[in-house]
């Protein structure tokens, strides 16, 4: 079973900095796509970031793009997302996810997991104005 934690997000004033972290155990990480998503309040989750297997493709929502970076070490099986110049309108609960066998990080970014996905806790960014 694939289990994934989500870590380092925090309270920061806008312009500021902050580094997630995604650890994952039960699957063979290097073969997977993996992706960064967030649900706001009253929204609906979305994709932020997606990153292919071996890191050669990687995808951004325009919200983000210039401003995060999504990396990831396979030797730690971990996966992470550097935010910089956060944005009051990047305060969401994020998450990370793996896609199914065979899915691109291009196909995984256009159409997330359900809402009834097995998601991880999440990690809160709460960026102030």
């Amino acid at each position: 079973q694939v289990h994934v934690v989500e870590s380092g997000g925090g309270l920061v004033q806008a312009g500021g900095s902050l580094r997630l972290s995604c650890t994952v155990s039960g699957l063979e990480f290097d073969n997977y796509s993996m992706g960064w998503f967030r649900q706001a309040p009253g929204k609906e989750r979305e994709a932020v970031s997606c990153i292919s297997s071996a890191s050669l493709r990687t995808r951004y929502t325009d919200s983000v793009q210039g401003r995060f970076t999504i990396s990831r070490d396979n030797s730690k099986n971990t996966l992470y997302l550097q935010m910089n110049s956060l944005k009051p309108e990047d305060t969401a609960m994020y998450y990370c996810a793996a896609a199914g066998a065979g899915v691109s990080s291009g196909s995984l970014c256009s159409r997330p997991p359900p809402s009834n996905f097995d998601w991880g806790q999440g990690t809160q960014v709460t960026v102030s104005s």
